[in-house]
């Protein structure tokens, strides 16, 4: 028989050790101010051993109305449990690479969009089966001469039409019906007041009735600006400028999270004022820099932040490019 004292001296090594485990975490990193307000969750996304488990990120993240976050990577499309465990992979041998990714609820289904700059194509996805609805490509339509087709970015109108970014590339952006049948362009490449210098995130900016398209100017000088376009791609305005460089956007109600490739994420409100800065990195040889691996990683700093998305309780998860794969989960504080 087991004495008592023997218990109690098991009980109070397995404590020790766990408290020894839990030294060598990060703690939590406190950022933002008032309403916007987050707690980084260290750890968040990672394998059991601590390691990063997606393959390198150039990509976006979306949640699903359940609560899954979703993200891709160059081993496809990973979604994860709120507490951060891979429930699944999937598209991860032929359609890889996914540089924007939006869902959207369609009926009784949900359906993922993506922009896949390296293969050329706009998707859509049945969000669990992983069935391919729709392919984009260039559209002979439009009767453009596109030598390049390196589309970043895709969004869905209310009614179902589609908008893709050529950010990579022409800089125009392009409007196709539900069924993908192509509608019309706009846009040009430049530092003009209405043309694209880098059209590289878009999303449908539904804080304005009616909505309006919410686009990303990541090189225009100077420093990065979003703009505004109503759904038949008449220019609106210029919402901020002096934003880095914007890699995207994301809404929830009244406000924006707007990735900087130079290691920041800014969030702004109604009125377009930043309201918070979160995660910004201060030293200059690793912020915008891809080749940062996991071993250098600083909680609660971002080296170079690419894709982000809310969920429903106001949680940010934010993806940074990275050639380890990283993506974090941002904890608003109540």
């Amino acid at each position: 028989m087991v004495s008592r004292k023997s218990l109690v001296s098991f009980a109070i090594a397995v404590l020790l050790v766990a408290q020894a485990a839990a030294a060598d975490l990060p703690q939590p990193v406190r950022m933002g101010a008032g309403a916007m307000t987050f707690d980084t969750v260290p750890g968040w996304g990672l394998g059991e051993d601590g390691k990063s488990q997606i393959g390198s990120t150039h990509g976006g993240v979306c949640v699903d109305k359940s609560g899954n976050i979703y993200t891709s990577s160059s081993l496809g499309i990973f979604v994860f449990t709120p507490d951060g465990k891979v429930a699944r992979r999937f598209l991860g041998d032929k359609y890889t690479n996914w540089h924007d990714i939006e869902i959207r609820a369609e009926g009784d289904d949900e359906y993922l969009y993506g922009a896949r700059n390296v293969a050329g194509e706009g998707i859509k996805v049945h969000a669990v089966t992983g069935a391919v609805v729709l392919s984009l490509g260039i559209p002979a339509e439009s009767g453009l001469k596109i030598g390049k087709w390196s589309p970043t970015a895709i969004t869905v109108a209310p009614n179902g039409d589609i908008f893709l970014s050529d950010g990579y590339a022409s800089n125009r952006i392009f409007k196709y019906d539900k069924t993908g049948k192509y509608l019309a362009h706009f846009g040009t490449k430049g530092n003009g007041l209405k043309e694209f210098n880098t059209a590289h995130g878009m999303t449908l900016d539904t804080r304005y009735d009616p909505p309006r398209l919410l686009i990303c100017d990541r090189n225009h000088q100077p420093k990065g600006r979003l703009l505004h376009y109503d759904l038949e791609g008449n220019y609106i305005d210029e919402v901020i400028t002096g934003l880095g460089m914007p890699t995207s956007v994301a809404v929830q109600g009244d406000y924006v999270s707007v990735p900087d490739l130079h290691g920041r994420l800014v969030i702004l409100d109604k009125s377009n004022t930043i309201i918070a800065v979160l995660g910004h990195n201060p030293d200059p040889g690793k912020r915008m820099n891809f080749n940062i691996p996991q071993s250098q990683w600083v909680e609660g700093i971002f080296s170079g932040t690419h894709g982000s998305s809310w969920d429903a309780a106001g949680n940010l998860y934010v993806q940074d490019w990275n050639v380890a794969g990283r993506i974090m989960k941002l904890a608003r504080v109540k």
